[in-house]
């Protein structure tokens, strides 16, 4: 169960940052640049890994007191989204690890990062209310 979770929780974040990067690699980055696209992109895709975060725990039914589960949930997302980018992406843009990582804006590049580093835990803090553990239908 809570490696499904963690691929639908992978799945709704990656359709939305999979739309958010057309968008702002055909419209914003020619406006204002790479850093800047990027840097306005991340709030967007915090705001859709909260949301899939809690549509998730709550869907799985997973209760506010199981840390471990939730945070499965995030890791698993976490390895399924660094896999999707080094597999698909990486192989859409035509660059090896290495070029990818040394192309990086060192500004937007760290904030992707902590991007990342709040995906993996989100699941852990989504969903705090009282309806907890209630199976969505």
């Amino acid at each position: 169960m809570i490696f499904l979770a963690g691929a639908v929780y992978f799945v709704l974040v990656f359709a939305v940052g999979f739309a958010l990067g057309v968008i702002r690699v055909v419209l914003v980055v020619p406006a204002l640049g790479e850093r800047w696209a990027e840097l306005l992109e991340t709030p967007l895709m915090i705001a859709a890994s909260y949301l899939a975060a809690r549509w998730t725990v709550r869907r799985f039914g997973v209760p506010v007191d199981r840390i471990a589960q939730r945070l499965g949930i995030g890791l698993i997302g976490l390895a399924l989204l660094l896999g999707a980018e080094i597999g698909v992406v990486l192989r859409l843009r035509g660059l090896s690890i290495s070029e990818y990582v040394a192309g990086r804006d060192p500004v937007s590049g760290g904030v992707y990062v902590l991007a990342l580093l709040v995906f993996s835990v989100m699941p852990v803090f989504a969903g705090r209310s009282g309806a907890e553990g209630v199976r969505a239908s």
